[in-house]
Formats: C-alpha cells, structure tokens, sequence
C-alpha cells in the first residue's frame, strides 16, 4: 500500500512485510465500511496475502473487486489491475477516490503530460492501485516501467475474455502469460462472472496460473426472476413495453438490441411512450457513449438500450430488470448481460423475447464466420444450449446453473417456468404437417409463407407457385398463426429444419425430420402461448424495492436521503451509488442515528465517507425525529420544505435553504395542506380581513368547482401571490 490519505485509517504499517486477515479486517470495516466478509472473499484475500496466486468465479455483485484491492492496499507496493475496457477505468478510479486512496488509470484517453504524471506517481510509490489494459500492460515499456516499481498484487479483471471460444474474446489477453515469468514473485489474480468449465480451463493455461487455487461460488443470482417469451403475433417491443409498464415504470433497466439501428429506434419509441432512455453502441463516439454512461449511472428511471457493446464494468446497483429484444449469441453472455440486473441483491428481472427469426440469424451468422471448422462446431453447441434453456417447459435456473456445472435439486420458484408451468402436447401429427409443408413446398420459402399454405390462405404468390393446389394446403386450419409459428421454432431449435446460409430466412429438412415424418419418432412441443395479458407475469411489485421494504414515514426519510446522495453526487461528479447504496440509505432511514460515531454502525460507510458525509446525512435525519408530521405520502422534495417549516423557518429563508423560488415553496405547502399536514393559518401571514376578501373572489368565480386561482388572482389586481392562493385554495378543497 502506498502512503496514501487512508493510512492512518487503517491503522497498521502499509510496509507490513506479512500482513494478515486481521489487517484485512481492518480495511474491510474501517475504510470499506462492511462488518464481515462474503461467499469465498476471505479465503481469496488470504490466499494473495500469503503470496498466492488464485482464480476466482463469482456472480455479479458479488464483491469481486474486493478480493484484490484489499491485497493491494494491505501489501506493500502499487496493486495493478488489467481492465478490459477504458471507458470504464475512470469510474472505478472515481469510486476509489472518493474513498480517499490514490488511485489511477494509464490509457490513450489522457494527455501525454497526464500520461507522465501518473508514470511519475508510481515510480514514486504514491499509487495504491493502478488500472490498465491488457494491450498496454503487455508493451515491453510498460513491463520495463513495472520492472521498477514496487508491486503488491496482479488482478486480471474479465478473465474469460482470454477464451477464444467465448462471446468477449479478447485476443491480448493471451499475451498476459508473460506476467507469470516477468513478476514471478507478485501474487495474481484471474477474476471473472461468467466461465464454463473449458472456459476455466483456458483462463489457468493461458494466464500461466497452473498453480493457482481455485474458488468457484455459486452462479446462483436468486434475486433475479427469469423470464422468457416468445415474440408470436405480437411485436417484441410491444411485448417490452407491457413488462415495462406492468413491472418496472419507474426503475431504471438495460434493454439489448440485435443492431445499431434498433437501439436508437428502440430508444425512440421509448420515449414516445414517455420513458426517459438513451441509446449506446460502438459506432457512437467515445464522448457520446460516455454520455450515455455517465447518464445511465448517475440518473435514476432510465433506461439504456444497447448492443452488446455496453455493460462490462458497469457498477450500478439498483438496476431493475435487463431486457433481450433477441437472442444472445451464449448461455455465458446470457447470464453475464441478465447479471446486470440486481446487484444490490434487491428483486430483479431478466426479461427476453425471442422468435424463429433470431434462431436462423444466429445459426448464418456462426456459418459465415471466419473461425474454423472447430470454432463453429463449438459455437452451434453453445447457441443449442442457449435455444434450449429459452424453448424448455422446466425451470429455467436449474438448467443455467448446470450448464455452469452447478446442480439444484429443487425447482427456484422465481422464474416464469416455475411461477406459470407451461403446457406440453404431444405434437407429433403438427410437426408432420409442417415438415410435410417444407418438403412439398420444395424448401424454398420461409415461415409466413409456409404458415399461409397450413391455413389455407390464398394469395398472388401461393397462387403463382401452384401451392393451391398441394395436399397440404389449408390442413392446418386447427391451429391459429401463432401455434404454427412457435411450432416451426420448436422444430428449428429441436434441430428437425435448418435455416439456409444465405440469408434469405428459408427452412429445409434437416437429417432429423425423415424419422419423425415416418411416424418412427414423436415430437413434443410447448403449447402455444396465451395472449399476454396486461397484468404482469411477475407478481412482483412496480414501485422501488428499497422503498417498499419501508414505512411510510421511512420512505419520505429515504427519499429525503437520496435527494442528499443526488446532490453530494453532482458536488463530486461521481454516480449518487458510489456516494452510497440504496441498502445503506434503508438503514439509515430505519435506524436514523444521531451521533457521527452511530453511523460507524451502518453498513457500506466507512472512516472516510462517515468523515465527508457523516454530518450532512445527520442533518437531514434530524429533520425527521419526533415529527409525525412527516409520516405521510407526501414527496420527499415536498417533506424537507415540511421539515424545516417544523424547525421554524420562514417561506423566505427556506427559499433560501433549498435554492427555490418562493413560489415553489408554497406550492409545497399548498399540498401540505391539501393533505391535512399544515393549515393555512401556519405558512401565510393574512389577517381575517384579507382571508375574507380572498374566499369572497373565491366563491365568486367559483374557483373551488375550476381548481384555477388565476381568474381570482387578476381580479385581486396581483394583491397576493399565487403560491398563498394556492394554499388557502387547499384548505377548503
């Protein structure tokens, strides 16, 4: 650890040549703020103590980046972390900072003069931690620049983008090898969400960590409800839209696209619908797609719609629910994207909607590649696996976290397979019809075509190919569109009809279907689906899981708090989570402490925060004790006016506190009163006479019955201002 401002925090000698778990204790309560360590952190933290190297697998959220910083800044030396992305480098520094540790990022987004500073910084020993990426890290200057400094820990963030065969390859991840021979003496760390068994494998070989001990936590995210629909008659974003509404109105979530385009259009159409969003995808600029970030972390409700570009790193906590517009490439970039969703460990969806289209995209796409015969081999295995977890009738994380090679015996509960158990069919004599369609049909046409033969419907094209004419025409008139549809899915994704290479959205008979057509073979498929109702699926709640686990008189605290964290926020330019998290302002508005050293008590603040924020969290609690006024429904703006009229303040001076207009201010009475809060009497300074004249132009103009006080304040001449009419308008409302 270098000589940073946190040394007196932790109170032991960062030049400890054998710092120990009581050391980490330490920094983990005192600078961190968290009372006991989770899942496998402490044996990893030990692990790099003792000078060990070590693979880590642990879900989203599940304090990775713990397990090497408090290494970095127990060791003596500068901790280096190989981040994949640089975008993202600036936030984790952010959030390091406001800790109070000299961190640091090296990449081409700074200037040359920047570049020396921090060159300068660490052959001077002043930086706990350092972040760079892979491509930069494996430049013979940059190794000969560490060969000089001092190193506590090596931390190799998203590990799996070593994988050739994964969905994030990243090809200079490879390169890191070197790391093992060039600092065989600093212990390393491969960190990683999301990696099979192969993908494990390779991580060990490539990075040269043969000798690393290996703690795998469960991939288990039971916070997260799974959902997975079928698109059908209706059109995926209309689709979205009523999960949207039906579940997540206000919350802020990630919707991924297929393409560029459709992220902005998607972002569009949110929009119309009222929703704040934004769009995020490779062919924006670097300053673009970092406003987008900055947007999405600083901002509460809204939503980004992206391609797979975006997400890696992300830290926000309190994203609801992560939405496939299409399926994803993996099962392993699946579980990544859906693990962005519910970090804070609050209730979570992971929402997709899929259809025949996205299966035969997917399947030209792996067969236009450039990658060998092997990679596509490898890669159909895996969009089989992924087509399977989405068309199976049985619970749905059972079969991810196999995959994953973990076992559950018993079904979640909290997926949609588990909560509405699909029906199956035997659906042998349909699967003949349609097979028997595709080869009569001569395999040329796709599935709208072949879906307009089965019921019959006659048309220019039908009628030009002579299909009028065929056995099969109009003998599937049992089944609506949408059945034949998912049944032509089912069939795809079973394998029984194959996609044509070129694009052109064509089925053919694959090997499997002759059997299946001789009636040597029967095929079961999910039934059709049911229209979706408005109502959502999930049964669980619209409004902000952290409010709803509190009073109402907690809520209006804690709305009060987030309010504060918003402002502290724009102060540091940092996103309001790495101020604090909603589960430290739940429990802050439950507790409501008194005293600085009360908050030592509260999970997620430490020494350093309690130090810059302590007093101004204090004073907003104090506006809340002993004041029932406050336990009402009332907005959390409208409550901090309340308290400081209870503390005694006048309309101006509390203009003046909260940086409104008077008339703002009144406003917020106005609803106060209507509410039964305050009385008139109490916020505006008006004699008898005065109020006697105002309910005389009042009752005149009928203004109770039009809820308007502007024809009553012109004929008033402007005497009074609409903020007090407001308020005596409410009290006889």
């Amino acid at each position: 650890m270098s000589s940073s401002a946190t040394a007196p925090i932790v109170e032991f000698s960062p030049t400890d040549p054998n710092p120990d778990m009581d050391d980490a204790q330490r920094i983990l309560e005192k600078l961190f703020g968290y009372k006991a360590f989770r899942l496998d952190q402490a044996a990893i933290i030990e692990t790099l103590l003792a000078g060990g190297d070590a693979l880590a697998l642990m879900p989203t959220g599940g304090g990775k980046s713990l397990c090497y910083q408090i290494p970095a800044l127990a060791r003596s030396g500068t901790g280096i972390v190989v981040s994949p992305l640089i975008a993202l480098m600036q936030d984790q520094v952010d959030a390091l900072r406001v800790l109070g540790l000299d961190a640091n990022f090296l990449n081409s987004s700074q200037s040359l003069d920047e570049q020396r500073e921090v060159v300068s910084a660490l052959r001077n020993g002043m930086l706990d931690l350092l972040y760079i990426a892979p491509e930069r890290l494996v430049q013979e200057r940059t190794l000969a620049l560490l060969d000089q400094v001092e190193l506590s820990v090596i931390a190799i963030d998203e590990a799996h983008c070593v994988s050739q065969w994964g969905h994030d390859f990243r090809p200079e991840y490879r390169q890191l090898s070197i790391l093992a021979k060039r600092f065989p003496n600093v212990p390393r760390i491969a960190l990683t969400a999301t990696a099979d068994t192969r993908t494990r494998q390779e991580i060990l070989d490539e990075l040269s960590l043969g000798k690393a001990r290996k703690f795998v936590a469960s991939f288990d995210r039971p916070n997260i409800c799974y959902t997975i629909t079928e698109t059908g008659s209706m059109s995926a974003r209309e689709r979205l839209w009523r999960f949207i509404e039906g579940d997540h109105a206000t919350d802020s979530g990630i919707v991924y696209c297929l393409s560029r385009r459709s992220t902005e259009e998607t972002a569009a159409w949110l929009k119309k619908k009222g929703r704040q969003a934004v769009f995020y995808h490779a062919g924006m600029s670097s300053n673009e797609r970092r406003d987008a970030q900055t947007r999405f972390l600083a901002e509460d409700g809204l939503i980004v719609t992206a391609t797979n570009a975006f997400g890696m790193g992300i830290d926000k906590p309190d994203v609801r629910f992560v939405a496939h517009l299409t399926l994803p490439k993996t099962i392993e970039a699946y579980y990544q994207e859906t693990g962005r969703a519910g970090r804070d460990g609050s209730p979570a969806n992971a929402w997709m909607a899929y259809g025949l289209q996205d299966i035969v995209q997917q399947r030209q796409w792996i067969a236009k590649s450039d990658g060998a015969e092997s990679f596509k081999i490898i890669q159909n295995k895996k969009l089989d696996a992924l087509i399977g977890l989405a068309e199976m009738a049985q619970c749905r994380r059972q079969a991810l976290l196999l995959y994953f090679g973990e076992e559950m015996r018993e079904p979640c509960g909290n997926c949609d397979n588990c909560i509405s158990p699909p029906e199956t069919i035997d659906a042998t004599r349909l699967a003949q019809m349609a097979l028997s369609t595709v080869f009569r049909t001569e395999q040329r046409f796709g599935v709208s075509y072949l879906v307009n033969v089965l019921l019959g419907k006659v048309d220019t094209r039908i009628t030009q190919n002579g299909h009028d004419k065929l056995s099969v025409f109009g003998i599937g008139r049992e089944l609506e569109a949408i059945g034949w549809r998912s049944l032509f899915r089912q069939l795809t994704s079973a394998g029984y009809l194959v996609g044509d290479l070129e694009g052109y959205g064509t089925l053919a008979l694959s090997g499997l279907a002759r059997p299946l057509l001789r009636g040597e073979t029967t095929f079961t498929m999910r039934a059709p689906a049911e229209r979706v109702s408005k109502k959502s699926r999930s049964g669980k709640p619209s409004k902000s899981t952290a409010s709803a686990m509190l009073s109402t008189e907690d809520r209006s605290l804690f709305d009060a708090l987030k309010d504060l964290r918003r402002e502290l926020a724009a102060k540091t330019k940092v996103p309001p989570f790495v101020i604090c998290h909603d589960k430290t302002l739940v429990e802050l508005a439950r507790k409501r402490p008194e005293k600085l050293i009360e908050l030592n008590d509260i999970t997620g603040l430490g020494a350093v925060k309690i130090k810059k924020y302590g007093r101004a969290l204090l004073e907003v609690i104090s506006h809340f004790h002993d004041k029932p006024q406050l336990d009402n429904n009332l907005s959390a703006t409208i409550n901090a006016t309340l308290a400081l009229h209870l503390e005694g303040n006048d309309v101006e001076t509390i203009s003046q506190k909260r940086e409104l207009d008077v008339e703002t201010i009144l406003e917020h009475f106005a609803e106060a009163i209507e509410a039964g809060v305050l009385q008139a009497e109490d916020v505006v300074d008006l004699d008898g006479e005065q109020i006697d004249e105002i309910h005389g132009v009042f009752e005149e103009l009928a203004v109770l019955e039009k809820g308007d006080v502007g024809p009553a304040y012109r004929v008033l001449n402007e005497k009074y201002s609409l903020g007090v009419l407001k308020c005596l308008l409410a009290e006889i409302a």
